[in-house]
Formats: C-alpha cells, structure tokens, sequence
C-alpha cells in the first residue's frame, strides 16, 4: 500500500512538472518578443510588410539614417519620408532578424528580401521613457 502512494505521488509530481515546462515552452514561442525583451515585433513586421509609418513611429525624435549611399541625420518625419521612398523602390516580401543583442541598448541585424534585391538591415535601439527606439538605421545592398 505504502509504495503504491509513494508511485501516485511521483507521477504527480512528474506531471506537474511536465505541465509547467510545457506552459513555459509555450509562452516562449507566442511571445518570443517577451522572452527576449529586445525588438518589437511591429519593428520586424513593418520591415516585413514595407509599412514606414509602422517602423518611423519606432523612430527617436532624431535619427541617424544610411539607406543605401545616402547618409544623415534627420527628423523622425523625414526618416519615414526616406524609408517610404526606398519601399516605393524595393517592395520586401521577407524580412528576418539574422542576429540581435545588447542590453542598455538593443540592436538587431537582418535580411530583406525585395522585388529589386536583397539587403542588410541593421538597427539600433535605445529606451526612452520604457519605449524601444530606433536610434539609427542602416540599410545596405546585401
């Protein structure tokens, strides 16, 4: 009787177990921006989806651009000008993060996939005010 409770007792407790790693798993992957705590997800779908308001509205009040050879330092509406001019050109279909880090300051590289090319996205965010923002974006011909 003794080892017949102590036996219901374990697979409780291995089940609890297997429920809580579950749970966990499942949380990771529905929200993997809350596992990371570093690129927003309307970031990575308004590059996906070419929307430059989605992504300006990320932008810091100043931001440092390179899109392509053209290099400055603009406001966050004439960075979503800019931005919008280069979908205009180069519609992506895709868009992944390759690669992202930083703590104080998050940063994120990816691949874009166009209809006119492919390119390398890097960005660098800040937080202001408990907000992500983007300090700086570059995009290069991959």
């Amino acid at each position: 009787m003794v080892l017949v409770d102590k036996s219901i007792n374990i697979i409780a407790a291995m089940k609890q177990r297997s429920q809580i790693i579950l749970i966990f798993i499942i949380w990771f992957f529905i929200f993997p921006s809350h596992s990371t705590g570093q690129i927003p997800q309307r970031i990575v779908s308004g590059l996906k989806a070419g929307d430059a308001k989605v992504v300006a509205a990320h932008f810091n009040d100043n931001i440092e651009l390179v899109v392509l050879d053209r290099e400055l330092v603009c406001s966050q509406a004439q960075g979503e000008q800019i931005l919008k001019d280069f979908f205009v050109h180069y519609k992506p279909f895709e868009f992944k993060i390759t690669h992202q880090g930083g703590e104080d300051s998050s940063y994120a590289i990816g691949k874009m996939q166009t209809v006119n090319g492919n390119f390398r996205v890097y960005f660098l965010l800040k937080s202001k005010g408990g907000e992500a923002q983007i300090v700086q974006l570059r995009i290069d011909k991959d």
